[in-house]
């Protein structure tokens, strides 16, 4: 077997020669991954042989040819990459690509069972601990905990002291980074109680590994995530006071570092993903600002620090919480899982004192230890520090960063310069309160894949545990992160690492799950659903932005390509240079500058306006910068567009953004970027339910298409306009073939304009926009009950009758100019009206009196 040629030492080279290829592969992989004597890892176990998990593992693995296995990872990160999976390292305001290994981290059952009950008896520990702290307060009072390890950390919030959690518990989620030690046991590095990430990256890492090597993990008996989720979401339903509670997820918005994967778990879970601004309270409740007004929220999962929850009682300076939060807290108005004020137990400064705790509360010693750790705010501890510093990693006892040291991590002693090891010494000396001393732990390594071998690199588990109302239920993997430097004592995503799933195998068969219920569970249902008003604000503006951008290249291509016959003499295209500029080609180029797509001069060569207007990332009007605008729009939706769509604008800013010098590459960008975006816009037609949130990027799309027809009847229709003006506006508004096959004469001004501006049935007019958008507005909730029709659908309703009643050979340049500012004052109106912010949200009104 390819596990036995990994240990055959003893074997002759002449069986090894003869052993199949993969066997051969597994042999050298084995020499390759072998480290020094007496220190485990994930592979090689203490006894020196390959731990059973992993031969299974590569024995399949090694069978795979080394073209199937590259094509594999390929796979796998073309995955990533067309998903859109990202992350931003702390202080970067860049997104990176997720960094997957390739190969999973493999832990077997019995190892697993002993790690989950370390896991399930420590947040049983610190839930008991957390409702002291903010309860009765014995712990302090009998001396068990030192109030300077509580008071110190800025977590411990006074506002919530004697606030009853709603929904009974203080954890709903909680987390622990482990590795492994040089006995082969697991420690626990540190207790994530605050907002624990890493599980929506952990599910994403199973989606992408499981199904690019999709034989080798069905028959390695993986157990299945999908329990574990169903059993936190059933969690956070119970704990609500009604049956069908709604369920929010608090982002701190798109340029959080985890953002991606607050909308995968928003996606997945089926939660409303929503920030701050799209909360208010109202009574004793937390509401939603929806398009239909105000809507009751029950559950709030949040991914925002506690401090940040509430600026009128926790930190004021905050623009990422909901004011009077806590308040709502106070009088059982909604669950907020994590409660506020868990994080206090992420103090290291607490980490002495858990092994007496789970004496006292659970009359059992820790079934899984953590790094030995001296707070230094004890005087014992101190001097002990101090006397042997070279012997410890210095942490901050509250935070990761190390008062008065730069980074987030720990600072070696024995590594410093003189000078920074007596200001150390000093700073320990002088606030011990604030530093901890932990023991110098060389992690465990896992089996990475690097240059076609197996390379040892040490890595950090997270666990994640769930409170069930049957107990702790432990997410069967993890989130794990891999260090790039052999010698890594700690690991995080900012620090070059990568991550890698995590397979629990099993020697038996494991059951297929899913959230889905069962069949007979289902209740059926139609409705619209809840769509936050920050939410349609973003899809309205991201069908402007796609519609702007399409409106841009058009005349990119107008100007790139001929539009006239040559022989003609009245060619437009790049070739001919400001020598033979026409007068519609000047305005196809003064139209640029307006939008701020160029800044080229009128006269310019058009080849040098169309590169620049296409791809030129500083001017906000370019396609590159539209696009990107849209880019960045949809990062906010993410939990709302399927991953075609976000695959579409991705690949078109992409493509854009690689620069082309030569003019015809340009016009074919420009053609093929037009494509694309009449993809996006089958994508919305044909896969988007039908409800608000639809409703609202196709107005965005309609309103931004009739003012740019607008403004290109007003550009190329004017009074006095020529067939070579005209035949641009037909080809702006993609008209030829319509124009030809009704009339069989040369464009004609009240024939183009009527076509462009007041035809019902063609859907590039504005009076088809301005028919959709009365559609769309009047299918929209009403806030108001008084029975008048409200602002943005009595514009509408004025402008499709003014089109509806209007004459081509009255659509003067002043006509199109005043069509052109109501588009812009409907714009606004629906702005005003459906995204409201601060007190302008309200709840709808009820209907009262008699009729």
């Amino acid at each position: 077997m390819a596990g036995q040629a990994g240990q055959g030492s003893n074997q002759g080279n002449n069986q090894e020669s003869k052993a199949r290829p993969g066997q051969r592969r597994m042999a050298q992989w084995t020499r390759d991954y072998a480290r020094l004597p007496g220190i485990p890892d994930e592979y090689i176990g203490q006894d020196g042989a390959p731990r059973a998990a992993w031969t299974r593992f590569f024995d399949a693995f090694a069978a795979l040819a080394p073209a199937d296995i590259e094509k594999r990872f390929a796979s796998a990160d073309r995955h990533l990459r067309e998903a859109g999976v990202t992350y931003r390292a702390p202080g970067e305001t860049a997104d990176r690509l997720w960094p997957l290994s390739h190969l999973p981290l493999i832990i077997d059952e019995t190892d697993w069972q002993q790690l989950s009950a370390g896991i399930a008896q420590r947040a049983q520990l610190l839930e008991m601990v957390l409702r002291d702290l903010y309860g009765e307060g014995r712990l302090v009072a009998d001396g068990a905990i030192p109030a300077a390890a509580i008071a110190g950390s800025n977590e411990y919030l006074r506002a919530v002291c004697g606030v009853k959690p709603p929904g009974g518990r203080y954890l709903h989620l909680y987390a622990a980074d482990v590795g492994r030690g040089p006995d082969g046991r697991w420690w626990v590095l540190g207790d994530r109680t605050q907002a624990p990430s890493g599980a929506g990256y952990a599910l994403e890492n199973r989606l992408v590994l499981s199904r690019a090597f999709s034989n080798l993990y069905k028959s390695m008996n993986v157990e299945r995530v999908a329990p574990f989720f169903e059993a936190f979401r059933e969690s956070l339903r119970s704990g609500a006071d009604r049956d069908e509670p709604r369920i929010g997820l608090l982002t701190p918005g798109a340029f959080s570092e985890t953002y991606f994967e607050h909308a995968t778990l928003a996606r997945y879970l089926g939660f409303l993903l929503v920030e701050g601004d799209d909360l208010a309270v109202s009574g004793d409740r937390i509401h939603i600002r929806t398009v239909a007004g105000l809507k009751r929220l029950d559950v709030l999962l949040r991914r925002v620090d506690s401090n940040f929850l509430d600026p009128l009682e926790l930190d004021a300076s905050s623009h990422l919480g909901v004011p009077g939060l806590i308040d709502v807290v106070r009088k059982n108005g909604v669950v907020v899982a994590n409660m506020p004020g868990s994080g206090v137990l992420e103090a290291r400064a607490l980490l002495g004192f858990l092994p007496s705790l789970s004496r006292r509360f659970l009359g059992e010693d820790l079934k899984m230890p953590h790094i030995a750790t001296w707070w230094c705010g004890q005087k014992s501890a101190r001097e002990e520090v101090l006397d042997r510093l070279d012997d410890f990693a210095i942490e901050g006892a509250y935070s990761r960063s190390v008062p008065g040291f730069p980074g987030h991590g720990p600072v070696l002693a024995g590594e410093l310069s003189p000078t920074d090891r007596d200001r150390l010494k000093s700073a320990i000396a002088d606030r011990g309160i604030d530093y901890v001393g932990q023991e110098l732990v060389r992690l465990s390594t896992t089996p990475v894949w690097e240059n076609g071998r197996i390379t040892p690199r040490p890595f950090v588990l997270r666990v994640f545990a769930a409170a069930t109302p049957q107990g702790w239920t432990i997410l069967p993997g993890g989130f794990c992160r891999i260090a790039e430097q052999p010698d890594a004592r700690a690991v995080s995503m900012g620090d070059g690492a990568r991550s890698a799933d995590v397979w629990v195998v099993s020697d038996k068969a494991v059951a297929t799950s899913t959230l889905l219920p069962a069949a007979d569970t289902v209740r059926i249902k139609r409705i619209a659903g809840v769509v936050p008003s920050r939410a349609a604000d973003n899809l309205f503006w991201l069908g402007r932005y796609l519609e702007r951008a399409e409106a841009t290249l058009r005349l990119i291509r107008a100007l790139g390509v001929p539009t006239r016959d040559p022989a003609k003499g009245t060619s437009t295209g790049t070739s001919g240079g400001p020598a033979t500029a026409l007068p519609s080609v000047e305005r196809i180029q003064r139209l640029l500058v307006t939008w701020g797509a160029t800044s080229q001069a009128t006269r310019a060569n058009p080849a040098k306006v169309v590169a620049e207007a296409l791809q030129n990332p500083e001017k906000f009007g370019s396609a590159l910068s539209l696009l990107k605008s849209a880019q960045r729009t949809a990062t906010s939706l993410r939990e709302r567009l399927s991953p075609d769509a976000w695959q579409v604008i991705t690949e078109m800013t992409e493509r854009l953004a690689l620069q082309v010098d030569d003019d015809d590459a340009v016009v074919s960008a420009a053609e093929l970027t037009l494509q694309e975006l009449a993809s996006f816009a089958g994508l919305a037609q044909e896969n988007m339910n039908r409800a608000a949130g639809w409703r609202f990027l196709e107005m965005g799309r309609r309103i931004e298409r009739a003012i740019n027809t607008a403004r290109f009847a007003r550009q190329f229709g004017y009074d006095e306009a020529g067939d070579e003006d005209l035949d641009v506006l037909l080809t702006l508004v993609d008209c030829q073939i319509t124009y030809r096959s009704r009339y069989l004469v040369g464009p004609a001004l009240a024939p183009v304009r009527d076509l462009a501006v007041l035809d019902p049935y063609n859907p590039r007019s504005v009076a088809f926009q301005v028919a959709a958008l009365n559609e769309h507005i009047a299918s929209l909730p009403s806030l108001k009950e008084h029975g008048l029709i409200e602002r943005p659908q009595r514009l509408a309703v004025a402008l499709q009758a003014m089109l509806t009643t209007s004459e081509a050979s009255a659509l003067d340049i002043k006509a199109l100019f005043a069509l052109e500012q109501d588009l812009l004052n409907l714009a606004d109106a629906i702005g005003l009206h459906y995204f409201p912010h601060g007190p302008n949200a309200s709840r709808p009104e009820k209907l009262t009196g008699l009729a």
